[in-house]
C-alpha cells in the first residue's frame, strides 16, 4: 500500500490539475492520495471525479490552512472533511482574498526593489486567476525575467521571511484552524512540524482544541527526526501522517510525487482513525 497524503494542485500553487494530478498518481502505483490545497478545497471535487476512471486510487478531500501558533508558523492538515461545508467554504473564501493582497504587496515591493515583474503574469502563473496565487508564482515570474536562477534563490534572498519583499500575511491561529476542520466533519494534523519551535509546548493546547495527528513522514526529515517524532506522537496518542508536499515546481517547494515513503502499518492506523472519528463509516 503507498500513500502520499500532502499534494497541491493548481488550486492552490501546485503545478498540475487535480485530474493530471489524479493520472500521474494512479501512473505511478500510488493507492491513497490526499489534495490538501493551500486554503481551498476547489480542486477537490475535480479530483474525486478523475478518479472514477481508476477505482483503485482512493482520493482523500483534504485542505493545508496556514495558521499562527505562539511562536512562529504553523500549517494544520484537514483530512476527511465535507468539502461542501459553507462555513468552511466562506473562511476559507476571506484567507484565499488575503493570499491575493498579500501577492499583490510583494510584487509593489519586487517592483520597488527594481524587479520589473507584472502581477497579470503572476496571477496567469497562479492558474490565469483560477487558482489560489501564492509566493511560488511570485517566485516563478522572478526565474522567468532573469532576477533570480531558481525559485530557491527567490525565496532565500527577496520573498522568504525577513526578506526584503516579505509580506506577513493574515491567518488564522492553529486552535482556530483545527476548529474549521472538525466543524467541517474533518481530522486535524500538524503539517511538517519539526519547522516548529518548542514544538512540545504547544501540542497540548491543539490537542484540547481538537488536534489528531503529526506529519511524521516528510522530506528532508533524518530518521533521527523521524524516530523523535515518532515517540512524541506515541507519547501523546496522536496518529501519524506523512508526505511528499508536492507541488509540482522543484525541489525548494515540496518533493516529488509518491517519493515519501510511508509505511503501511502507519498507512492503515490513519485511516482506521478516521473511520473511528467518523463513528465507523
Amino acid at each position: 500500500m503507498r500513500a502520499d497524503l500532502h499534494i497541491h494542485t493548481t488550486a492552490s500553487d501546485g503545478s498540475l490539475s487535480p485530474e493530471a494530478l489524479v493520472r500521474r498518481a494512479a501512473a505511478i502505483g500510488l493507492d491513497i492520495i490526499a489534495i490538501t490545497d493551500h486554503d481551498t478545497i476547489e480542486g477537490i471535487a475535480s479530483a474525486i471525479e478523475a478518479a472514477k476512471e481508476f477505482p483503485q486510487l482512493i482520493v482523500i478531500p483534504g485542505v493545508e490552512i496556514s495558521a499562527e501558533p505562539q511562536e512562529g508558523e504553523a500549517h494544520i492538515l484537514g483530512y476527511f472533511l465535507d468539502y461542501t461545508n459553507k462555513n468552511l467554504i466562506d473562511t476559507l473564501n476571506e484567507l484565499r482574498t488575503a493570499r491575493i493582497e498579500r501577492c499583490k504587496k510583494m510584487v509593489y515591493k519586487l517592483n520597488e526593489l527594481g524587479m520589473k515583474i507584472e502581477w497579470d503574469r503572476v496571477e496567469y502563473l497562479g492558474g490565469l486567476g483560477q487558482g489560489s496565487v501564492g509566493r511560488p508564482h511570485i517566485a516563478q515570474a522572478l526565474v522567468e525575467a532573469g532576477y533570480v536562477s531558481s525559485l530557491r534563490e527567490a525565496f532565500q534572498k527577496y520573498i522568504g521571511r525577513d526578506c526584503p519583499a516579505y509580506v506577513p500575511r493574515k491567518k488564522v491561529t492553529s486552535i482556530e484552524a483545527i476548529h474549521m476542520i472538525c466543524n467541517a466533519g474533518g481530522m486535524a494534523v500538524l503539517a511538517h512540524p519539526a519547522d516548529i519551535k518548542d514544538l512540545g509546548a504547544i501540542l497540548v493546547p491543539l490537542i484540547e482544541a481538537g488536534l489528531k495527528g503529526l506529519e511524521v513522514y516528510y522530506g528532508g526529515y533524518s530518521e533521527k527526526t523521524i524516530s523523535n517524532l515518532v515517540k512524541l506522537a506515541r507519547e501523546y496518542g496522536l496518529v501519524i501522517s506523512g508526505g511528499s508536499d508536492y507541488h509540482g515546481l522543484d525541489d525548494s517547494v515540496g518533493k516529488d510525487l509518491g517519493s515519501i515513503e510511508v509505511p503501511e502499518q502507519v498507512i492503515k492506523e490513519f485511516i482506521a482513525c478516521s473511520k473511528h472519528e467518523d463513528g465507523g463509516k
